[in-house]
């Protein structure tokens, strides 16, 4: 399982590119407006990030699609 600051990470990373293609979608929609755009990335960025996270941690619960760790061989 991974832990907090690991999904907190991963949702950052993924949510910067994300971002950005929606501050430029924006900016392509308004006509060049940059400020709107720039608010736009952020707003997505922040609210994005949350709902990320929440989901790596609920699927953390999900044993879907897992496979048991194999057990330890011991030598004797």
């Amino acid at each position: 399982m991974d832990s907090h600051s690991r999904s907190i990470a991963k949702a950052i990373s993924y949510r910067v590119l994300g971002s950005i293609g929606t501050g430029i979608v924006v900016m392509l929609l308004s006509n060049g407006n940059w400020k709107l755009s720039a608010e736009a990335g952020v707003f997505d960025a922040l609210i994005k990030i949350g709902l990320y996270f929440v989901h790596e941690r609920v699927w953390s619960f999900i044993k879907f699609g897992t496979k048991p760790a194999p057990a330890p061989e011991y030598e004797i």
